[in-house]
């Protein structure tokens, strides 16, 4: 909070506060993004974070540091230093308008209605921030190609825009990010035609067992799913030819 100089500290089990007491010095580190012009903006966000966040009217500790101990005062560093941190967020607030994205307050409502966060857990992004915001940031935080395939992992289904108490509009930032990484890279479009044709062609779809087709899913996709979850495995026979298998067409 710029105006005091404070910071805020929400928990609901009070080892945060009861840790930074001991200390003799205290090293706070934020991103820019966490500042507030004032601390009567601090009760509006705190009533955000925990109804979105734990869905209950206040969190249970809320604590206000603004300074090191003073005299005659028993608890509290001897000293107090706030770092405040870039790390790629001015890359995403010269993103228009993904820089909307800046103003999340971390309550985690959009991975709570997620579909596809709620199947393959965080750990699968591979990131610090996971589900729909961190596919939104990510890319600006870290690095644009590597990271923007998280922007194609969703169903576009627009939960995560209806629960966000700030009102991100967050299923349309990631299609702004799909729509950068085409206007930067044309590789993918020989992919997806690839993909495209193959998939309207039934004759393909059956060629080759389950084994080579699980193979080739392994080689394509292994080092992003692969990490953190064992590649998924295609069945011998596609679905059509089993059908055929059971229903063989009568030939006149």
């Amino acid at each position: 909070m710029a105006d005091i100089g404070g910071i805020s500290i929400t928990e609901n089990e009070g080892n945060a506060v009861l840790s930074a007491s001991f200390p003799k010095i205290q090293i706070v580190v934020a991103g820019i993004e966490r500042l507030l012009p004032s601390i009567s903006d601090l009760p509006l966000f705190l009533n955000l974070l925990a109804t979105y966040g734990t869905g209950s009217m206040i969190t249970n500790y809320n604590t206000v540091i603004t300074s090191p101990r003073k005299r005659n005062e028993v608890d509290g560093p001897e000293e107090m230093y706030v770092v405040l941190i870039d790390n790629g967020r001015t890359n995403l607030l010269g993103q228009v308008p993904q820089r909307e994205a800046l103003a999340c307050i971390r309550c985690g409502a959009c991975l709570n209605v997620c579909p596809v966060f709620k199947t393959i857990g965080g750990h699968a992004y591979g990131t610090t921030y996971s589900g729909p915001i961190g596919s939104v940031i990510t890319p600006f935080l870290k690095n644009f190609e590597e990271y923007v395939h998280l922007s194609y992992a969703s169903t576009l289904c627009g939960k995560c825009t209806d629960v966000c108490p700030v009102n991100i509009d967050l299923h349309k930032l990631l299609l702004y990010n799909r729509q950068k990484d085409k206007a930067d890279n044309d590789s993918g479009k020989l992919s997806w035609y690839l993909w495209r044709k193959s998939s309207l062609s039934r004759s393909f779809m059956n060629k080759g067992s389950g084994g080579v087709k699980s193979i080739l899913l392994s080689m394509a996709f292994g080092s992003s799913w692969g990490k953190h979850r064992n590649s998924p495995r295609f069945s011998g026979k596609s679905f059509n030819e089993e059908w055929l298998d059971k229903h063989p067409v009568k030939k006149n």
